[in-house]
């Protein structure tokens, strides 16, 4: 008997959708219990996320944590407009809502799509920068602007999700996500009773309307070479995945003359089109081979076919000769064309990778003579450097990045997959060569990796003791064979905690990290040594990390 697995890269069928009507219903009518650790606001990386049905995303969460992002911003002097978008998902008009009303009732100025359609993340984070820009962002009460976005990324459709993004643009850092989660957690306890809020009528009557699309794409020249693109005609295939940049792709290729063709313009809730990921389910991730099957096979009408995911924050890069890229792959192409010759107005010197990305891309820092900057998991790491231009091009492994403008300020300080795709065809335009044969030619002067992730179980406790581990933790002083030559619980670029543990050899290295919402860690790991290497740093990974926490419980 088949399992929803063993149709990985299939179409959808009507069994696999969700059914709108009872997600958005659970929306309202389900009350979270507010002791209990799986109904309260809880920010990881990217915002709150939860399932409504499952009480962890619901009307009285959202109302919650847009009360306490009030809070906060008053506590911090941000008296600005507040920009405010969404998602195609269910359940982010429903939060939209909930969070206007929020906002209105406590009198903030927020700014709305003019069009009421979808706002893809980079778009809010550009908003905000060009509203502060010249502006001191550590300033009280000069009208400082923020944002939030109403999004859970490429999760499954019966998600919700919800982020905020302060003065600076990028996603906030833990001290900010922490008061926050605290203080909506307090309302929840409270009964809301704190909670100011105004009828959506009256509320959307209030709310300033805003042209997100048109700012962003007219000043996409600024750091893509749209013209070089035009000139060469390369033939573009733009899939929004049923996201937020359905609008934007068709906008982009018609208002800078491009060979562009959107290639699934559909929104629907239920990402009925869409095929089905790895472990069944519908997700828009457009880094999986199985959720992007239907863009693959169509590879051959188009120089360039790129994936979004639901907000847009991440990209996926598909060329004709090499079909879908790994994204550490394409990372390490697009950092040695940027910093190759392509950029001359940047005076950057630093290249920002997290330390799960794989180590092409220290070898390509190395070979280019930059300083490879790395950071802990989480693209909030990025934002300083690239606010301030130190750090040209800030990339992570699960295909999230953003660089500099041409004259090497700002553009975002959070990820944008728009640019990311638009770059692909500018170097297959410039070079005349697709970014998978560029990073054949990577390969043949540093060598190929093998890189995988895996998950292994784990319950809250361990989840806690991997987090807190010391390098003194790890007792081996080998895997796979060779000397261990680095034990990370910091991250090297800006010694941060990471969470989790990484430990490096001469030709491998492996990272461990609890899952933020479910009960198991997550294994990277990566050789220079081929597959077979691989699975055995894989497996000594999973020693190494039982034998930490083992230690670490004995201890306790």
């Amino acid at each position: 008997m088949s399992t929803a697995a063993d149709r990985a890269g299939t179409p959808a069928l009507p069994e696999d959708l969700i059914d709108v009507s009872h997600v958005v219903t659970a929306y309202y009518a389900v009350q979270p219990d507010p002791e209990n650790v799986d109904q309260q606001v809880a920010f990881g990386t990217s915002g709150h996320r939860g399932k409504s049905v499952a009480g962890s995303f619901n009307e009285a969460h959202i109302l919650a944590t847009t009360q306490a992002i009030v809070d906060v911003r008053r506590t911090q002097g941000i008296d600005g407009p507040l920009f405010l978008g969404r998602d195609t998902h269910a359940l982010s008009e429903p939060a939209w809502i909930s969070a206007l009303e929020v906002l209105a009732g406590n009198d903030v100025t927020v700014l709305v799509d003019s069009a009421d359609r979808y706002t893809p993340t980079p778009a809010i984070s550009h908003a905000i920068l060009t509203a502060n820009r010249g502006k001191d962002l550590s300033a009280k009460g000069v009208g400082l602007a923020d944002g939030i976005v109403v999004t859970p990324s490429h999760n499954p459709p019966s998600d919700g999700g919800f982020k905020y993004n302060p003065p600076h643009g990028g996603p906030a850092d833990s001290d900010a996500t922490t008061a926050i989660a605290d203080a909506a957690n307090a309302h929840l306890r409270d009964g809301l009773r704190q909670v100011r809020r105004t009828p959506f009528a009256r509320a959307r009557a209030a709310a300033t309307e805003h042209d997100y699309l048109t700012a962003y794409v007219d000043d996409l020249p600024n750091v893509v070479d749209l013209q070089r693109i035009k000139d060469t005609g390369v033939r573009i295939g733009a899939d929004p995945m049923g996201g937020a940049a359905v609008d934007y792709w068709g906008a982009i290729g018609e208002r800078h003359g491009l060979d562009l063709t959107v290639v699934n313009p559909l929104v629907d809730p239920t990402w009925r089109f869409m095929t089905l990921d790895k472990d069944g389910q519908i997700r828009m991730d457009c880094s999986s081979p199985s959720a992007m099957a239907s863009l693959i096979a169509s590879k051959d009408r188009y120089d360039i076919a790129t994936g979004n995911d639901a907000d847009s924050d991440r990209h996926g890069i598909v060329t004709p000769d090499g079909g879908l890229m790994n994204p550490n792959h394409y990372l390490a192409v697009a950092l040695q064309y940027l910093y190759g010759g392509a950029r001359p107005g940047w005076s950057s010197e630093r290249i920002g990778k997290t330390l799960v990305s794989s180590s092409m891309i220290d070898r390509v820092a190395a070979d280019l003579g930059k300083e490879l900057w790395e950071v802990p998991v989480g693209f909030k790491w990025f934002v300083p450097g690239l606010l301030d231009g130190s750090v040209g091009f800030g990339g992570e492994e699960s295909a999230g990045a953003s660089f500099l403008r041409f004259d090497g300020s700002v553009w975002t300080t959070d990820k944008d997959g728009i640019i990311l795709a638009l770059l692909a065809s500018e170097i297959t335009a410039t070079t005349g060569r697709s970014p998978s044969q560029h990073y054949a030619d990577l390969v043949a002067r540093h060598g190929e990796p093998a890189y995988a992730r895996e998950d292994a179980p784990a319950d809250r406790a361990q989840k806690a003791a991997l987090k807190a581990l010391t390098p003194d933790a790890v007792t081996a002083d080998s895997i796979a064979g060779e000397a261990i030559t680095a034990k990370l619980t910091q991250a090297p670029g800006n010694g941060a905690p990471i969470g989790g543990l990484k430990v490096v050899t001469e030709s491998a290295w492996f990272a461990a990290r609890p899952s933020g919402t479910e009960d198991k860690y997550k294994i990277y790991a990566e050789s220079f040594r081929g597959p077979e290497h691989l699975t055995q740093v894989q497996a000594d990974a999973k020693g190494v990390v039982d034998a930490a926490l083992r230690g670490a419980s004995a201890e306790e």
